[in-house]
């Protein structure tokens, strides 16, 4: 007999990033991945400005912190919960 998973409960969505309690945008992360995400977040953006502010190349750098921030912002959008503009109550 093939059963259904029809009746099982659905897992909801865990969040890796959650929303701040106050103002817009996510606090420290909830989960490891979260944790991994921002670890890797930082090493990037010193691996960067090591290797680029030591040959002088301040252009490179911008681009580069510019680019860490965009991908970490894209994945808080996509692995965090919702932001939006809280004042501390639900």
């Amino acid at each position: 007999m093939n059963k259904s998973n029809a009746s099982a409960p659905r897992r909801s969505a865990r969040y890796w990033f959650p929303a701040k309690t106050y103002g817009w945008g996510w606090g420290p992360p909830c989960t490891w991945e979260g944790w991994l995400v921002l670890l890797a977040y930082c090493a990037l953006l010193l691996t960067a400005g090591f290797l680029l502010i030591r040959q002088q190349n301040v252009p490179g750098f911008l681009v580069s912190v510019l680019g860490l921030n965009g991908v970490l912002i894209a994945i808080c959008f996509w692995k965090g919960e919702p932001p939006k503009w809280r004042w501390g109550g639900k």
